[in-house]
């Protein structure tokens, strides 16, 4: 049987859309608690209706320009709700989605 070599081109290309939210009001953090997406700016400054669906991709949250650990948020559609953390964000507090869709072509 001959040697045969293939070559595999394999290209990963992303996209991320992020969404913006300066809190007008301190806000309470508890297991649960939810951030709604229609509270958020997107990049072109107009309000959010949705947050994207990631199928293969991943979420970045940053508040106050801190990204946080995978395991205390997660994010559907409508909203963002906080798991197994608490605290008070202040007003002013500034939170940004990130929205990161990798898309994989051989």
């Amino acid at each position: 049987m001959a040697l045969s070599i293939i070559n595999i081109h394999v290209s990963v290309t992303g996209s991320s859309t992020r969404f913006f939210n300066v809190l007008a009001a301190p806000i309470v953090i508890a297991d649960g608690t939810t951030v709604a997406a229609t509270t958020f700016l997107n990049d072109s400054g107009t309000a959010a209706t949705a947050f994207p669906e990631v199928a293969n991709g991943y979420y970045n949250l940053y508040i106050n320009g801190v990204l946080q650990e995978g395991g205390a948020y997660t994010v559907s559609t409508t909203e963002i709700t906080f798991n197994t953390v608490t605290g008070t964000l202040s007003a002013g507090t500034p939170i940004v989605l990130e929205a990161v869709e990798l898309v994989t072509t051989i």
